[in-house]
């Protein structure tokens, strides 16, 4: 029970919050996630960061799992983040892997994107990839 009502209740309250009924009696989910502008550009951002401010989680690295964590990012007109606007759009598959990209991308800087040659506020996609170097032998 919570508070003298049966649990069943509670979940009935949750799930009435999470979604819509339309009149013909289907449950529609409701897109609780903010709605950004979108258009056409005819440059995308560009990422201008000289060193990628995302750091690999030490642990990953050193049991060799590597992988990309596609970003979903909104930028304004000057090039900056949107606060809160980052989403991952396409897991790893690694947790840890993913909140790491989301902790450095604040840090992340890109150039605005072009529309008729004028700096517009931006959605896109941004890859990060979690690579371990590459140890070169031999002689140079």
């Amino acid at each position: 029970m919570v508070r003298g009502r049966p649990a069943g209740i509670a979940g009935v309250a949750l799930i009435a919050f999470a979604c819509e009924s339309s009149n013909d009696g289907t449950v529609k989910l409701v897109d609780r996630e903010p709605r950004l502008p979108s258009m056409p550009v005819e440059q995308p951002p560009v990422a201008i960061n000289p060193v990628s401010p995302v750091r690999f989680p030490p642990a990953l690295l050193a049991q060799g799992i590597e992988g990309r964590v596609l970003l979903r990012l909104f930028v304004d007109s000057a090039g900056a983040i949107v606060p809160d606007s980052t989403r991952v759009a396409e897991s790893s598959g690694y947790p840890a892997l993913d909140s790491a990209a989301l902790v450095g991308s604040p840090e992340l800087r890109f150039s605005p994107a072009l529309l008729k040659g004028r700096p517009v506020a931006a959605m896109f996609l941004q890859p990060v990839q979690f690579r371990r170097a590459k140890i070169r032998s031999g002689t140079p």
